[in-house]
């Protein structure tokens, strides 16, 4: 059966991050409903210093249940928040530092959460990724055979 290949926008966009990404969180997450996108936030609601997995979990469950259209993550290096979510079954979470990587996160591996690193990206590029992620289609053919092996 062929992968979704868009997301399905009737859904918010679930987004979380630790204190490190409190701010981007915050300018995402005001980019995004002047854009129209409806946002269900899963914290953090303070630079106050956090445990990342305490927001990457909550956001990972529901792009796993289906309940928001995909997820973005953001903590300072991207790590902690990727290697959670991708403990989720069906969660293909990238961690992009570049619109490019944003895009091929989709065309090739169909990732359904990005991870920003707000230590190693400024808004503005945390912007431009989030809005190559949201555009961008999976190709499908042959990267679907390989996402496919993905799942233990």
């Amino acid at each position: 059966m062929p992968m979704n290949t868009t997301f399905d926008f009737s859904k918010p966009v679930g987004i979380g991050a630790d204190h490190a990404g409190y701010e981007y969180k915050t300018a995402l997450t005001k980019y995004l409903e002047e854009k129209g996108f409806k946002i269900k936030d899963y914290g953090t609601y303070s630079a106050g210093s956090v445990d990342y997995p305490d927001f990457a979990h909550p956001t990972s469950k529901s792009v796993e249940a289906g309940e928001v259209a995909c997820g973005i993550l953001v903590c300072g290096s991207a790590n902690g928040v990727a290697i959670t979510a991708n403990k989720h079954s069906g969660v293909r979470a990238a961690i992009c530092w570049l619109p490019e990587l944003a895009s091929l996160a989709r065309q090739h591996n169909n990732a359904n959460i990005i991870c920003i690193p707000a230590r190693f990206a400024s808004i503005e590029e945390a912007l431009q990724m989030v809005d190559t992620f949201l555009t961008t289609t999976f190709e499908g053919g042959r990267h679907e055979t390989r996402v496919n092996k993905i799942a233990c």
